[in-house]
């Protein structure tokens, strides 16, 4: 097992700065995901990681040990890629072995490391067969056996469910879950995916254009974005944004917009209001709650919105609709059916409202935190 951390990493490709500065510490047993859209730069962190690829400024320790020029085989880590990396003519069994075999190690320990992979991933009906006789979820489990045969300090994950069907990514997922649970070894994931981020990961780090944006519990991450860009792309379906303004009534503070005024508190945004302001604010599909016609009242305020389409996923239903202040999404617990078109009209969870500046998209939380400082080579 080992600690890995990141210093100022830095990835050039031809005078273009595809990493920026990446300051990242990894923990000893720890699951880190790394997580963002394509060309953020974290499959290239991988394999900079990895020794795939050249770091071309900073520092990259494992298990305190700086590993910028170490060889691959020298590093302690084994890779887990999207497209298995099996070999097409090997059976299972000398797929598992092949690895080790190169590196020296003698028959016996060989037998007894594979015989705790096939135990462990329950490969034993498939040992004698090859690649191309295994289903996409087995190839996936041989592929992560020859990873946990040489026994490595880290384990590295370069989107390894992205070839599965739906099915089957859910149930490789928890594998990989339970499997990084029992061995406790350090495991960096890499994925585009938000849903594989926030049910893996102990750490998640979002990144967006070679940096890292913000990184933290994904419970932190989903309930306290630092910008609009984390708000939106964390979360399904995504946040809800409404822009308006800042407005102030002696000490009362509203937000205001065409469709609704919804009340501040203003000490979850202590230093950060100011009338007049114009600000975006940000809610999640569960916190804009429609009222049917026949129901009684509510106490809170409300506004109307045209029904565009809704999704019945038959435990919740999903409202699209269109209001004076734009599109919004509304999440149920519970399945129905509605017309397109109809008139409904709904309130808001105004202590679950976040509010992000308009022009930088940052966060107005008071004590939001920091978005990771970067460098320049």
């Amino acid at each position: 097992m080992a600690e890995v951390c990141l210093r100022d990493l830095v990835k050039v490709y031809e005078q273009q700065v595809v990493v920026r500065g990446i300051n990242l510490e990894i923990p000893d047993a720890a699951f880190v995901v790394l997580v963002g859209p394509s060309g953020c730069g974290k499959s290239t962190t991988l394999r900079m990681i990895a020794g795939l690829e050249s770091i071309s400024h900073g520092q990259l320790l494992i298990d305190g040990k700086l590993a910028n020029d170490l060889p691959p085989q020298e590093r302690g880590v084994a890779m887990v890629f999207q497209s298995y990396a099996l070999y097409p003519h090997m059976t299972v069994q000398e797929n598992l072995a092949f690895s080790l075999k190169l590196a020296g190690i003698s028959a016996a320990e060989r037998q007894e490391r594979i015989d705790v992979a096939v135990k462990t991933l329950e490969l034993a009906p498939y040992l004698t067969r090859r690649p191309a006789e295994l289903s996409g979820g087995q190839r996936q489990r041989v592929a992560m056996g020859r990873a946990i045969v040489r026994e490595p300090k880290v384990f590295l994950f370069d989107e390894p469910l992205s070839n599965l069907d739906a099915k089957l990514r859910n149930q490789m997922r928890g594998e990989i879950k339970r499997l990084q649970h029992r061995l406790k070894v350090t495991t960096v994931y890499v994925t585009h995916d938000q849903v594989e981020a926030m049910t893996l990961a102990d750490i998640m780090v979002v990144m967006q254009d070679g940096a890292i944006v913000q990184q933290g519990s994904p419970l932190d991450i989903f309930q306290n974005p630092l910008n609009r860009f984390v708000a939106s792309f964390i979360g399904t379906p995504q946040m809800n944004f409404f822009n308006g303004v800042l407005q102030q009534n002696g000490e009362d503070w509203h937000f205001v917009s065409p469709a609704f005024r919804i009340p501040l508190d203003p000490m979850r945004f202590a230093g950060q209001l100011s009338a007049d302001r114009p600000v975006c604010a940000g809610l999640r599909p569960e916190d804009i709650i429609p009222h049917w016609p026949d129901a009684a009242p509510p106490q809170a305020e409300t506004f109307a919105a045209t029904i565009t389409l809704s999704e019945m996923l038959g435990n919740e239903t999903l409202l699209f609709a269109d209001s004076a202040s734009g599109p919004l999404i509304a999440r149920l617990q519970q399945g129905c059916q509605l017309v397109d078109g109809q008139m409904l009209r709904f309130s808001l969870r105004a202590s679950h409202l976040h509010l992000f500046d308009a022009n930088s998209g940052m966060s107005l939380r008071a004590n939001a935190p920091h978005a990771q400082e970067t460098i320049s080579p």
